[in-house]
């Protein structure tokens, strides 16, 4: 610890990323990013940007991704803000609208995110535990606060609730901004953005989203929200305070392709939807407990063997899933869905190491 670090830095305990370990044979479901690549015209749009322009700076307003997102969910587009990866949006949402007088309010098992930028900035918070079956209950974020926040479908749990429940919590939080992130809607889950269409568009609701994951593009590191134009003003005076240009050339001639190509998106996310129900039902037969998912990984344990005990021993085998040390949640593996080919060396590793 150095002298000179500020009071905010010595008390941060950073989050801590999902591990990208250098091995040689490795199947890598912990991190879950997509197993299938980005859409090739993407690829063409990122290769074409590798001109003498990139001298230039980008444009900071990042014009004609924001027409191309827009045009996509039928919003205008002064409801979409850009950001360097939803983490970086997210950090501009904690900084711009969650910092009030009262709490913001997030589930206890969520995106370990999430209180971490509550230490960054200085906002106080409260967690709400969530069901005995690791469920949502917006009943239970009836108290006065400062904000809500959480994903749907939840992380690390891969459980999601129904746009309709999220329609009572926005009537219920009329005073507060109610942030859904949608990192993982792609899969299976009711997305809250056509809520934000035309002039019944509600105040206090932002959508924030990803082409880390469904759209295979991690490695570009663009997000972006969706939202009342107020809110989106909010956020861009945030960022037009911190970092004027967030994405650069070749990530934003990406993204607008990525965007555009909603038939590789729809295609992609039905392949790991069809993998991650056949995986469910052969881990069944296994003995695992597994919780309903709408992501594109799974939350699953195994009542007569150790987490931590399975983990190390997939590891020991060149397979890589995420295990957290928590209350609660020490006994579950999350799984990343990959191909068929490596959910059937998933399997065959299990049935090995159970034996």
């Amino acid at each position: 610890m150095s002298r000179f670090w500020s009071p905010v830095v010595q008390a941060l305990t950073p989050y801590v990323p999902g591990e990208q370990p250098q091995m040689q044979r490795l199947i890598k479901l912990n991190t879950n990013e997509s197993p299938y690549g980005p859409s090739p015209k993407a690829l063409a749009a990122i290769s074409s940007q590798t001109t003498d322009d990139l001298r230039l700076y980008p444009d900071p307003e990042g014009v004609s991704l924001k027409q191309a997102i827009a045009k996509l969910h039928g919003l205008n587009p002064n409801q979409v803000f850009l950001g360097n990866g939803s983490d970086e949006v997210l950090a501009h949402v904690f900084a711009g609208l969650l910092k009030q007088n009262k709490p913001v309010q997030f589930p206890d098992i969520t995106y370990s995110f999430y209180p971490v930028y509550c230490k960054l900035f200085e906002i106080d918070y409260k967690t709400i535990p969530l069901g005995s079956n690791f469920e949502i209950n917006i009943l239970d974020y009836a108290a006065p606060n400062g904000g809500i926040i959480f994903p749907n479908p939840n992380a690390p749990t891969g459980r999601s609730i129904p746009r309709t429940e999220i329609e009572k919590l926005l009537a219920a939080n009329k005073d507060s901004v109610v942030v859904i992130d949608e990192a993982y809607v792609d899969y299976g889950t009711e997305s809250c953005a056509l809520l934000l269409r035309g002039n019944a568009c509600p105040e206090n609701l932002l959508v924030v989203h990803t082409l880390s994951k469904s759209r295979a593009l991690a490695g570009l590191r663009v997000g972006f929200a969706l939202g009342h134009p107020d809110l989106i003003e909010s956020l861009e005076r945030v960022k037009n305070s911190f970092n004027s240009y967030p994405l650069g050339r070749l990530a934003q001639a990406g993204a607008i392709a990525a965007i555009e190509d909603q038939a590789h998106l729809e295609e992609s996310s039905a392949k790991v939807i069809k993998t991650r129900l056949a995986l469910v039902g052969r881990l069944s037969t296994l003995g695992f407990d597994t919780l309903p998912s709408t992501a594109n990984f799974i939350f699953t344990r195994h009542p007569k063997h150790a987490g931590a005990k399975l983990y190390q021993a997939l590891r020991d085998r060149g397979i890589i899933v995420r295990h957290f040390k928590s209350p609660r949640i020490e006994e579950f593996l999350r799984i990343t869905i990959g191909t068929d080919e490596q959910s059937g060396e998933l399997v065959a590793a299990l049935k090995e190491i159970l034996a």
